[in-house]
């Protein structure tokens, strides 16, 4: 219960905070509330699915979001239907701070901002440049976190795994908010949902 009542004052403190338009004092709000920032750290930290209790037997099969995004997405192998389906490209091909990379983000603008989440709408699509063109690689799913935290108390969970949240201002241009990644068109050595697949890389640009 104490806990719960602290998420509650985190959201209306952050909710008070950008009605302000004072988004770099988010990290501090955080950092004022101890549960909250468990919960955060628990996300940044996370980087096996194997490590959650929600993720089931990943070494057995695919975790039940990675199947249900490989099933929504099986239309956009070929680029040109995502960008029929209103996903284009944004910030062209990001690689990691030391090593992997994420690929080209093809953002559907449109369901970032409705503050919802679908694990069968993801929000961003993500591709691989190769000799051959774009390689669908996997999905960001991305959620505002002031739309998001003010009708909910805690950071999104989608299939039982929970976002990170990326503070602002960041290397993306955008708001505070919450991001999932799902490798589900490329295996990564270090989970199906961390940020950075050291098995995709930006040399094929």
């Amino acid at each position: 219960m104490h806990s719960m009542n602290n998420l509650k004052k985190l959201r209306k403190k952050i909710k008070t905070l950008y009605h302000l338009a004072n988004v770099t004092i988010l990290s501090v709000a955080l950092l004022g509330f101890p549960a909250a920032a468990q919960v955060l750290d628990a996300t940044a930290t996370m980087t096996d699915p194997s490590e959650s209790a929600h993720t089931g037997h990943e070494g057995a099969a695919p975790a039940k979001l990675v199947e249900v995004v490989r099933i929504a997405t099986q239309q956009f192998i070929d680029v040109n239907a995502a960008v029929a389906a209103n996903y284009h490209p944004y910030l062209g091909c990001v690689s990691g701070p030391d090593h992997g990379a994420m690929g080209v983000h093809y953002v559907n603008l449109d369901l970032v901002g409705d503050g919802e989440l679908d694990a069968s709408r993801p929000e961003a699509s993500i591709y691989e440049p190769s000799k051959g063109g774009l390689r669908l690689v996997g999905v960001e799913f991305i959620v505002v976190a002031a739309t998001w935290l003010a009708h909910h108390s805690a950071p999104p969970v989608l299939e039982g795994q929970t976002f990170q949240f990326i503070d602002s201002p960041n290397r993306y241009g955008l708001p505070a908010h919450f991001e999932l990644h799902v490798w589900a068109w490329c295996d990564s050595p270090n989970g199906a949902f961390v940020d950075w697949n050291t098995r995709v890389t930006c040399e094929g640009q």
